[in-house]
């Protein structure tokens, strides 16, 4: 599992990264049901560069707060490339200019085989900019399957923001 020193340090480097470039974290979570934010908002000063987060659990609060077409989840599903571009484009509507979106299943039941346990999708988007998308496969947990996705979404702000 993602060790607690390792999480927090990757915070620290986010944080100087979006300091350093002006920029501020807008999030869009769903099956880490924003732990993101979390880990972003215990540093202190972090008011400085996270702008703010959607928590979009259930399809309708993916569709009310991050404007996700009913069609895009119909068709593809919570769980998809599609999806999590969508919620990026929602998030960076709402405010700051950097995103992560992600969207996934952790566990332990819930999957299938096309999008086993620990399947989640996780987007970036620096406004303006386009838009990475990334499939991972997790294994472990369901509170490990999160901390990985933590682990892999705040290193991919490092990445999306070079």
């Amino acid at each position: 599992m993602v060790q607690e020193k390792f999480l927090k340090d990757l915070v620290k480097q986010v944080a100087k990264r979006l300091t350093e470039r002006q920029y501020q974290l807008v999030t869009a979570e769903s099956c880490t049901g924003g732990l993101i934010g979390a880990y972003c908002t215990e540093m202190a000063g972090s008011s400085r560069w996270f702008f703010g987060g959607v928590i979009s659990y259930a399809n309708e609060a993916k569709m009310a707060a991050l404007d996700v077409s009913e069609s895009t989840l119909n068709t593809e599903g919570a769980v998809s490339a599609s999806t999590v571009r969508q919620m990026c484009a929602g998030a960076l509507a709402l405010g700051g200019n950097v995103a992560v979106a992600v969207s996934g299943v952790a566990g332990p039941s819930g999957g299938s085989l096309e999008k086993p346990v620990g399947c989640v999708y996780i987007a970036w988007q620096v406004k303006g900019q386009k838009v990475i998308v990334e499939r991972c496969q997790f294994e472990g947990t369901r509170r490990a399957i999160r901390r990985e996705v933590l682990a892999r979404a705040l290193e991919g702000i490092l990445e999306a923001t070079e």
